[in-house]
């Protein structure tokens, strides 16, 4: 029912912190202190973690309304109607809402993790091969 919200608070949050950290990072470049251990920037990972729940989030506001769960007048959500409906709509976002937002969050890590792998593995040349 609304369990996309979710996703959408978590990536409304991600997207704040990008932007300071991208912002950071564009203040260590100008000042010549770029070196970090990382050779992927931070802020490059949080975006992708910003595009990954932005996108699920709004696959699953299309899904919602496609199911007549989410309507174009107030209040918006069906489940606000009647208290009945707002704590089962409660309870799936706390529940459903909230796994889906972890395994995303759990398969960027790994994304990130296995990006960085790859981004620090030795260059082959042609000729070794």
């Amino acid at each position: 029912m609304a369990c996309f919200l979710v996703s959408a608070a978590e990536a409304a949050v991600v997207t704040v912190v990008e932007k300071h950290v991208e912002k950071k990072e564009k203040e260590r470049e100008s000042e010549g202190s770029v070196k970090t251990a990382s050779a992927i920037p931070l802020s490059t990972k949080l975006k992708w973690l910003s595009t990954m729940l932005w996108g699920g989030a709004l696959l699953l506001l299309f899904e919602h309304i496609w199911h007549g769960e989410v309507v174009p007048w107030f209040p918006f959500l069906t489940a606000m109607e009647n208290s009945a409906d707002m704590m089962e709509m409660f309870k799936e976002m706390a529940t459903v809402g909230v796994c889906m937002s972890l395994l995303v969050t759990v398969v960027w890590a790994a994304m990130c993790a296995v990006a960085e792998m790859i981004a620090k593995r030795p260059a082959h040349s042609e000729a070794e091969k």
